[in-house]
């Protein structure tokens, strides 16, 4: 089911030009091989996945963290290097530009993916192997507002001072002039290249926020329905975003929700069960059964207390008998008729 769904959302929908990739959690504490402990996260336990977004959240594609891929570490290719390339297996070619993290990006991660046409831009640690060994750290001082840039062929490297190091590694814009980017108040101005960052890079978490408004989802200890009923969200939000591209009249992400559950009941054929009457019993005017006198089961008995007729208390009489109907056990006059109108009388 899994694949199913991951190949019918890059079927039906072509992406905008900016995506990114990012990892989302799904919180879940019950037994599963996978499961991964994050003590930094709110959710500490959950299912790691990776996913391709767009600009509107539309999850392109996604792969479940299943552990480390021996296979890959051994053809000298990083786990997240084979991660980013699975994920853009299927947008290779047409020129799209690609949003990550630390987590994923490398130099070596970037030239493989501009080989197919694919502009990168990212966070970087400096750690990793190919950056500029005179950007690390401990050899580089820089003041609120500094920023340095080296360049190979065309991959920028960028360290740009603010309350910390902000690293980012492009091959998307050409590199920025070194300088001090400070206000009249000395305050740090942010490059165009941070600011056009922060602007793509949280479509992962703009869907997971869509995903997570109006989830299916419930606790349970087995991993698979936990992970049917995202998959679910993942289908809603998808469907949401496809009908709002075909334009037409507007409709939001709730009542799109409600609408789909009501259609696919409709189709269905499901028909709600017939409520059962909770409390006490329904009132005479609505007791129908008090007209079946084909079997002649409604005889006048003694009853052990006194009791208001039925009928005399409908006309604003109170009268207290000893007499009532044996079958619908109701309180009812002999001598004034009321019997005679109780089982004959449609209304009352």
């Amino acid at each position: 089911m899994f694949e199913i769904i991951r190949t019918n959302f890059s079927k039906f929908y072509n992406p905008s030009e900016h995506l990114s990739v990012d990892e989302v959690i799904v919180k879940f504490k019950g037994r599963v091989l996978f499961k991964q402990y994050i003590p930094k996260k709110r959710k500490r336990f959950s299912i790691k996945m990776f996913k391709l977004c767009d600009s509107t959240g539309y999850t392109y594609d996604m792969n479940d963290y299943l552990g480390k891929d021996r296979q890959r570490a051994a053809q000298r290719v990083t786990a997240t290097h084979a991660t980013v390339t699975n994920l853009t297996r299927r947008v290779e070619g047409f020129g799209h530009k690609l949003y990550m993290d630390n987590f994923f990006s490398s130099p070596d991660l970037f030239d493989d993916l501009a080989q197919k046409k694919i502009s990168c831009r990212g966070t970087v640690r400096l750690h990793r192997k190919g950056m500029p060994e005179d950007l690390k750290p401990k050899t580089l001082r820089l003041k609120r507002g500094d920023i340095r840039v080296r360049t190979r062929g065309d991959l920028t490297a960028v360290v740009w001072k603010d309350k910390r190091d902000v690293c980012l590694l492009t091959n998307i814009h050409d590199p920025p002039r070194e300088d001090s980017y400070c206000d009249e108040h000395e305050n740090a101005i942010k490059p165009a290249i941070v600011a056009d960052y922060n602007r793509h890079m949280g479509h992962v978490d703009n869907a997971y926020r869509m995903t997570n408004s109006y989830t299916a989802s419930r606790q349970t200890w087995k991993w698979t329905i936990k992970l049917f009923f995202h998959l679910l969200d993942l289908a809603i939000v998808n469907s949401y975003i496809l009908l709002s591209s075909c334009g037409g009249k507007k409709i939001s992400h709730r009542n799109f929700q409600l609408i789909l559950t009501r259609e696919m009941l409709a189709r269905s054929g499901h028909e709600p069960p017939p409520s059962m009457s909770v409390g006490r019993p329904a009132t005479a005017s609505n007791n129908t059964s008090r007209l079946d006198t084909c079997h002649n089961k409604h005889w006048s008995g003694h009853s052990n207390t006194k009791q208001r007729c039925r009928m005399c208390s409908v006309g604003g009489v109170k009268r207290t008998v000893i007499f009532r109907c044996v079958k619908c056990d109701v309180a009812l006059c002999v001598d004034q008729k009321c019997f005679e109108d109780y089982h004959t009388k449609t209304s009352l």
